[in-house]
């Protein structure tokens, strides 16, 4: 079994510091424990096969939610979904490995010790993450520093962004491990002192900036601003209308009714009212009429943004594609803004080399017979009374660095979702994705999803309001007020390579001393 099945077993174990479990400490228990069977290795294969198997058990557990949604498509059997959960989770284990054999063949070449891996495995997996959320379009889905998303050491995405402070945690895991096995050694007064145990003040000076400091600043640090002062209201529904029968034409009257009822009557104040994803059945685009119907419920200063669909025809009239849409509406159904998609699903939302794969009888795998074309990127609108708005739909929320307008930096961002197709995990690891594009960036986040979990999120992470999953519910709070831009909103992912060359800088410094984990 050992070290392959450590290894699988490791990766399965450090799945559970991911929502909907939150332990925190088994992830970096994982990864601690993951450089021991390393120490053994002598073949470069070896090592990648182990961190291949450490991600194969991670994706596996972390990504289940992929299967359910396939119990929703009337065209494929049900089991089909662990076959592509297992399938994707082979793909992505490629960049753990590439990361583990990065820091094995550099411990080799350095002739480092124990120290020095754990560096450069930090720094190769900051940058594997970055690769991971980029390459064939991206799927970053839980990377590593999400799981610490309600601890202090969190707010340190707003310097370096999610994928670089996930290689700094891999990191102090290996320092963790070195400190334990050999307190004596590393934590004498002399080596703390005189610094000449240069491993082991790199570790204690990761540790205490990853995890002291932090709790230490968050003690002293200001105040979150408050909401603005008799600021607007935004309204997010949740209308929990059942997967099945979301698009079934002949329920759009009774869905839609639903959804006014839970946005209220127009009152003295100005509303912004947030619908999810899929929100808005009718074609409103095109249909004056029904744009009329659906802001029925809005007064004169109201304006309603939800999620529906953007049909593209060609000269025939015939519709050839469609956009996967935000709609801004007013009053008397005027359609004051429109926002598309920019970043797809694969194989969800568009059939890649579509006349290849539906000549291959592989149509059947997307759920429609013809595609969702892409937006051109975020954007940000100003709607009266509210400020301005940035735009991120569904699962464009989860790309670090990639959800805000640089040119016009929005007052908060609005990110309607349908998380019904994803079973009991996939929404809550939504929701932490979501919380740590609020910290990175210094924004609020307001999410209205279809099932759940609806939330606002204030520009530090925290929810102020949610809805449970599967449950029908309004929240009706002041808009939380920005935090000046941060660090990271200006850097953008550019600090993965500068924390990656800090780490192997310092790799490099500690490559004299030879201790082991063991």
């Amino acid at each position: 079994m050992a070290p392959f099945g450590i290894a699988l077993l490791l990766g399965i174990l450090s799945a559970f510091g991911f929502a909907p479990f939150n332990l925190w400490p088994l992830t970096l228990l994982a990864f601690g424990l993951l450089y021991l069977p390393l120490t053994k290795v002598e073949r470069g294969w070896r090592a990648a096969l182990i961190g291949w198997l450490f991600g194969l058990g991670q994706f596996v557990l972390g990504l289940d939610w992929i299967a359910k949604a396939f119990t929703y498509q009337a065209n494929m059997p049900a089991w089909l979904g662990w076959v592509a959960v297992v399938l994707l989770s082979c793909y992505l284990a490629i960049y753990p490995a590439l990361a583990v054999f990065a820091a094995w063949w550099g411990t080799r070449r350095l002739r480092g010790g124990a120290a020095t891996m754990a560096l450069l495995f930090g720094a190769g997996w900051a940058v594997c993450e970055w690769l991971r959320a980029t390459v064939f379009t991206g799927f970053p889905w839980n990377p590593v520093s999400v799981s610490m998303v309600d601890l202090p050491l969190a707010h340190a995405a707003r310097l370096v962004g999610t994928y670089a402070l996930s290689g700094l945690v891999v990191s102090s895991a290996g320092f963790i491990v070195i400190l334990a096995m050999r307190p004596k050694e590393a934590l004498t007064r002399k080596t703390i002192a005189t610094a000449t145990n240069v491993p082991a003040a790199i570790g204690l000076g990761l540790l205490i900036g990853l995890y002291v400091v932090p709790a230490l600043l968050r003690q002293f640090a200001p105040p979150p601003p408050p909401p603005f002062p008799k600021g607007p209201v935004v309204r997010i529904i949740q209308p929990n209308i059942d997967q099945g029968e979301r698009f079934d034409p002949q329920q759009a009257a009774k869905h839609l009714a639903l959804e006014q009822a839970l946005s209220g009557v127009p009152g003295d104040k100005p509303r912004l009212i947030l619908w999810p994803e899929s929100g808005i059945e009718q074609n409103v685009l095109e249909d004056p009429a029904a744009r009329e119907q659906v802001a029925s419920i809005l007064g004169p200063t109201d304006f309603l943004m939800g999620g529906g669909e953007s049909p593209i025809r060609d000269k025939t009239g015939e519709e050839i594609e469609a956009g996967n849409s935000i709609f801004t509406i007013g009053y008397g159904g005027a359609l004051y803004a429109r926002y598309d998609k920019a970043h797809l699903v694969p194989w969800g939302e568009y059939l890649p080399m579509r006349p290849l794969m539906s000549a291959l009888g592989l149509s059947r795998l997307v759920p429609g017979a013809i595609d969702f074309r892409p937006g051109p990127g975020p954007a940000t609108i100003d709607v009266p009374g509210f400020g301005k708005v940035g735009m991120q739909l569904c699962y464009e929320i989860v790309f670090s660095g990639r959800v805000v307008n640089e040119v016009y930096r929005p007052d908060f961002i609005f990110a309607p979702s349908n998380d019904a197709w994803f079973g009991r995990s996939g929404p809550p690891q939504h929701l932490a994705q979501a919380r740590m594009r609020a910290i990175e960036e210094g924004l609020p986040i307001a999410r209205a999803t279809q099932n759940g979990i609806s939330a606002l999120i204030d520009a530090d992470g925290r929810i102020l309001h949610s809805i449970d999953a599967h449950q029908s519910g309004m929240i009706e709070l002041p808009l939380p007020a920005p935090r000046p831009a941060t660090p990271f909103s200006h850097m953008g992912n550019w600090a993965v390579g500068l924390i990656a060359l800090l780490l192997a800088g310092l790799a490099f410094a500690a490559r004299r001393y030879k201790d082991s984990f063991i």
